[in-house]
């Protein structure tokens, strides 16, 4: 058995010292938001600060959604939130977004004939 001393205190660095005291994110991205990070952005990040360089490394080669990066990394919700949006700011992650802006009420209408076809069938 591994007979590593745990500090009870948790982490040595508090969360609000990884942001630099910020708890607003630069651009709201959702939970469910799909980030990915080239091998290059992932080399870029290395020079960026540790957890930068962790969350790169989550997202490169697989596309990971925010509550993920979290999750993996370890880091609180709204931590990961801020660094990630600084991060797609910086060009280090690239942020996918499930629908655009421009066009939705058309997509939705389309989306519902084809619905309302697939009833009748």
């Amino acid at each position: 058995m591994d007979q590593r001393r745990v500090d009870p205190r948790g982490a040595l660095v508090r969360p609000y010292a990884v942001t630099r005291g910020r708890t607003e994110a630069r651009m709201d991205i959702a939970l469910e938001a799909v980030l990915t990070a080239s091998p290059t952005q992932a080399a870029e990040a290395r020079f960026a600060g540790h957890d930068k360089h962790r969350i790169a490394t989550v997202c490169e080669g697989r596309a990971q959604s925010l509550a993920e990066i979290s999750a993996y990394t370890r880091m609180p919700l709204g931590v990961t939130r801020v660094l990630v949006a600084d991060m797609v700011a910086e060009s280090l992650l690239t942020l996918h977004t499930a629908a655009p802006a421009e066009g939705f009420e058309e997509r939705m209408e389309i989306l519902g004939r084809v619905l309302s076809g697939l009833r009748r069938l």
